[in-house]
Parts: C-alpha cells; sequence; structure tokens
C-alpha cells in the first residue's frame, strides 16, 4: 500500500508526506524518482500542461492522500465549509486540521497519518481520559489527547519519549513531552497546516 501511495504522490508532482519525517530525507519518493510512475515516466520530462478539470481534480486528490480520505469525506467537509459562509479555505482545512488522527500525528505521536489512524482504531488513544475509536472525531479547544500508558510502554515508549523530546508541534496545540500528552489550545487556521492546497479549485471542482 505504501508503494501505491508513493506513485500517487510522484503522480501529482508534491511531497504530500504519506511516510511522514521519511519525506523529508533522501529517502523521499520524491527526491529519488521527481518524475511521474510508469514505464516512460522518467522519458516526459516535463509535465504537460493539465486541463482545467484535471487541475482542480489533482488537488482535489492532494487532499485526499495528504489526510487519508475517500472522495465522500473530501466532498461533505467541501460541502460543510461552503455552507458555513466566508471563507471556504479557512472552514474546510480547519475541518481536517481538527480531525483526531490529524492531531495525533500533529502531536508527534505517530509518524504519519496512516499510523495515527491504526493506533487510534486499535484503541491506543485517550481523547479527555477516555478511549476513542474515531479517526474523524473532530477535536475542540481544551480537549487533552494522549497514549494509554500501557501502549506507551517499553521500547515503543521510550522510541516515543525520545523522539517528542525534540519534536515541536504546531501553535495551536501544546504538547507534554513526558506524558506524551497534548492539549488542544485554539482552532488551526489555514497557515498551521503549513501545506499549499488551493481549497477553491476542491470547492470548484464539486460545485462543477
Amino acid at each position: 500500500m505504501a508503494k501505491v501511495l508513493e506513485k500517487v504522490e510522484r503522480r501529482l508532482g508534491e511531497k504530500l508526506f504519506i511516510k511522514g519525517d521519511r519525506c523529508l530525507g533522501p529517502k523521499c519518493a520524491m527526491v529519488r524518482r521527481a518524475y511521474p510512475p510508469g514505464l516512460h515516466g522518467k522519458k516526459r520530462g516535463k509535465r504537460r500542461e493539465k486541463s482545467e478539470y484535471s487541475t482542480l481534480m489533482n488537488e482535489k486528490q492532494k487532499i485526499r492522500f495528504l489526510y487519508g480520505l475517500d472522495d465522500h469525506q473530501v466532498k461533505r467537509y467541501s460541502k460543510e465549509a461552503a455552507s458555513r459562509g466566508g471563507i471556504f479555505s479557512s472552514h474546510f482545512l480547519r475541518q481536517l486540521e481538527s480531525r483526531l488522527d490529524n492531531v495525533v500525528f500533529r502531536l508527534g505521536l505517530a509518524d504519519s497519518r496512516r499510523a495515527a489512524r491504526q493506533i487510534i482504531t486499535h484503541g491506543h488513544i485517550l481523547v479527555k481520559e477516555k478511549p476513542l475509536r474515531i479517526p474523524s472525531y473532530q477535536v475542540k479547544k481544551g480537549d487533552t489527547i494522549r497514549m494509554k500508558d500501557s501502549s506507551s510502554s517499553g521500547a515503543i515508549g521510550i522510541r516515543l519519549e525520545e523522539h517528542l523530546k525534540k519534536y515541536q508541534p504546531p501553535k495551536w496545540l501544546a504538547l507534554d513531552a513526558n506524558k506524551k500528552e497534548g492539549t488542544v489550545m485554539a482552532s488551526p487556521e489555514v497557515d498551521d497546516a503549513g501545506i499549499i492546497i488551493e481549497a477553491t479549485k476542491i470547492k470548484e471542482f464539486y460545485s462543477r
């Protein structure tokens, strides 16, 4: 599955951090093979100019694979953001960033969103001291998120503790590395996402 996702990343032409921190180093697929996948991918050289539909589709696909969503979920978030009025991109990205799986990843408790979803569905994460197995849960200001004590013990817990000591979460989250616990301090803003996404193109895609 990981190799399939890396091909998607190469096809879209952008790093989506599907493998977490690995995308920061030389082993990243977009560094090793910075061209589209396939037999003739390397020979194509520059990517062909895309149609308007292809551009809109690619922007939707970036969000889909970056956050690990299906088409139905992306469409639902887009529809909800559009119905709120105001700035669409702010509402849209706030919903994505507030997902529990994304918050677990942003806190450094998992090295990718895929890994975060796995530990959530397996019951390793507590929200406000209660087990929660719903990756799409929308966290709120004041929520505390941490890994169960029994889940963070042993060798895995030691590696996680070392990682968290030097990890810096986004400003809307506070991290207590010793407790392996984070707190939602505010609602995430567009700049906090740290990604370049033209969210309005997703709105256009579903308005066609």
